[in-house]
């Protein structure tokens, strides 16, 4: 089954902020590649321009770089012209970094502001190891939102890849992340089938299928109602008819299907159509940045749906007891248990009944 999925959602200042706070890290690295929207999104996450530098480049001269602050300007590489006709090679000028730009850093360490913004960081950093150890000491003062080129250089990846940094990677920001949607539910309390009774002009079950469109890498509906196939098939959404009569038989199925090629998966009811886009994709982020966790929603400390597994956690929920779901692999690992707050009670709430249906 060829299920593969290009995420292109995009989180936004809100959702990092969110995911960021949960997650108690110290630091904020956006990466991504040319003209992703990594400066744009920096200077979204404030109101107003915080301390910090700014570096850009003039084609065919130079790199240059900003104390916001101050406004000082300082020249930190020149264009210099090969036998290949690069235009983009810069040679460092090393009086400038080891004079100048360590100025900007110390400068920056004795601001009374919380926060410090650099945009961006890139090859000619990396070539300075006493600016790259200024920089490390700034870390250690201040909290630092930083726009990283991706290269794969040692610095960049160092800072990619630092254990107080909170990670937003704009081309893959959810990273090899999938989701199994489970819509088995036999709908006795509700009298029919209840994903596909009618919720605000469309089936309940489309509700979930648009919040998660471009979030996942893989995603995959496990369902045993014909209908809801049908459904699935026109929207080329990939989906699995069994008729296997128990929650742990949905979750092994579907990990059999699209484990094996996840890093994480989140287990999605498709009764919840008021779950934000957003909550998931800040979720996803959490899950991203803190691999070994077993991540899931909550409200006002009360868990409940959406969770997100690591895949070391696989094995366990493909051999569930028989009638039984993934909160028996959560009471198991509490201690690897974290919780991201959703804005709203009513996005953890689920259909039963007409009545629910009525009330949301």
């Amino acid at each position: 089954m060829n299920n593969t999925e290009k995420p292109v959602f995009r989180p936004e200042a809100n959702c990092i902020w969110r995911s960021f706070l949960t997650s108690q890290k110290k630091h904020v690295v956006i990466t991504g590649d040319r003209k992703s929207g990594k400066s744009t999104l920096l200077s979204s996450l404030f109101d107003r321009q915080m301390p910090g530098i700014t570096s850009w480049a003039v084609p065919k001269e130079g790199v240059y770089m900003k104390n916001n602050s101050s406004g000082e300007v300082v020249r930190i590489g020149r264009f210099c012209s090969d036998a290949t006709g690069c235009e983009n090679l810069m040679q460092p000028i090393k009086d400038s970094f080891n004079s100048t730009c360590i100025a900007f850093l110390e400068s920056l360490a004795d601001t009374t502001a919380p926060w410090i913004t650099v945009d961006e960081i890139g090859y000619l950093e990396n070539t300075s190891y006493d600016y790259q150890k200024a920089f490390e000491r700034l870390m250690n003062k201040k909290r630092i939102i930083m726009v990283v080129r991706k290269q794969d250089l040692s610095f960049l990846n160092w800072l990619c890849s630092h254990k107080d940094v909170f990670l937003v990677d704009l081309d893959r920001p959810f990273g090899n992340s999938g989701c199994i949607i489970m819509a088995s539910g036999q709908g006795k309390r509700f009298g029919s089938n209840k994903l596909m009774a009618e919720y605000h002009g469309q089936p309940l079950i489309k509700w979930i299928l648009d919040i998660t469109k471009d979030l996942f890498s893989r995603r995959l509906v496990v369902t045993i109602h014909q209908d809801i196939e049908k459904l699935c098939t026109e929207y080329s959404i990939p989906v699995i008819l069994h008729s296997s009569p128990y929650r742990n038989d949905m979750i092994r199925l579907g990990l059999d299907t699209i484990g094996s090629y996840l890093d994480r998966c989140a287990f999605i009811p498709s009764d919840q159509p008021l779950i934000k886009t957003e909550s998931i994709a800040s979720l996803l982020l959490c899950a991203k940045n803190e691999p070994s966790y077993i991540w899931r929603t909550c409200y006002d400390k009360t868990p409940g749906s959406p969770v997100i597994f690591p895949k070391e956690y696989f094995d366990e929920l493909m051999s569930l007891p028989q009638g039984k779901g993934g909160n028996v692999v959560v009471h198991g690992h509490e201690s690897q248990v974290r919780q991201l707050p959703v804005t709203n009670k009513t996005e953890l709430m689920d259909i039963d009944t007409p009545a629910d249906m009525a009330r949301l």
